[in-house]
């Protein structure tokens, strides 16, 4: 107990300081790192409302960029672990050996991918309140390893104050300085069945290429597509997470709502800026 209550101290210490949402993670990922050993990692927030992941944080050892695709629309549709799935349970807390009863093989996610990679478990908490979905920590381990029971009760304790320092950090972007950035404009993305980018219109390319939110390494929008895109594979599967769409905080007033429908055999990527409503709802909500 003692040991729990100091992780959730500490990590609810983290989560008052004014930090932005990507450095407020780090910090997290960190803290996490020290009480529960884990080989990688993926910790995005998601839309408060569609549930759906946005500007993930992630370190996969062993994966390869152009197989990123591949992994996401397999997290979509893999049922097991997922954090919707674990929210509706009434739970924050879960991992693949738990959920599966000790098969992993049920997961699409390892089958397609975990497998070759030599993950043997995830753990996932996910990051909730009565305003909505904020964020979700994805813990893998390598070698054969699984996480024991009482290492994801002590998971657990990060549930309330780091779900509080999610929704802060979104609520501060609405006090973000007005900088001089560049404005972003409607685009859209065509991605293949595989979700391989197939074409983009030239502010698409622009969005993909330039616009860099502060303090991050690059621009979350990629990433997004492909969470989009899997999102609407997923409802089309009869598994939905949430409606195929989230919206995305790019530093200063700029906020957008990436869309996704679907275009022949393709899927269709729009990028616009948020409206006035999208804005308000995601402000009172943060």
């Amino acid at each position: 107990m003692a040991v729990s209550q100091e992780l959730a101290d500490r990590a609810a210490a983290v989560c008052r300081r004014p930090l932005p949402a990507k450095a407020l993670r780090e910090e997290l990922v960190a803290l996490v790192r020290r009480a529960v050993p884990f080989g990688g990692y993926n910790f995005p927030l998601t839309d408060p409302v569609s549930r759906v992941g946005t500007s993930p944080l992630a370190d996969v050892p062993g994966l390869s960029w152009p197989r990123l695709p591949a992994l996401i629309c397999s997290r979509y549709l893999t049922p097991y672990c997922r954090w919707d799935r674990v929210l509706d349970a009434g739970a924050t807390v879960s991992s693949l050996m738990r959920a599966t009863d000790g098969h992993p093989g049920r997961s699409l996610l390892w089958r397609d991918v975990q497998s070759q990679l030599g993950v043997s478990d995830t753990a996932i908490v996910v990051f909730a309140d009565r305003h909505g979905c904020w964020g979700v920590l994805d813990l893998w381990r390598y070698g054969g390893a699984s996480f024991q029971a009482d290492e994801l009760r002590l998971l657990a304790t990060l549930a309330r104050p780091v779900t509080a320092g999610l929704r802060a950090a979104i609520a501060r972007t609405f006090t973000d300085p007005g900088r001089q950035l560049h404005p972003v404009g409607p685009a859209v993305v065509v991605l293949d069945p595989g979700l391989q980018v197939r074409s983009q219109t030239e502010a698409a390319a622009d969005a993909l290429l330039r616009l860099n939110p502060p303090d991050e390494p690059m621009a979350p929008i990629p990433a997004a597509a492909y969470n989009i895109a899997a999102a609407l594979v997923a409802q089309e599967h009869g598994i939905p997470i949430g409606p195929p769409w989230s919206r995305i905080h790019l530093g200063g007033s700029r906020w957008v709502t990436v869309k996704a429908s679907r275009l022949g055999t393709d899927i269709a990527v729009a990028i616009e800026p948020s409206t006035a409503a999208d804005r308000l709802d995601m402000y009172a909500r943060a």
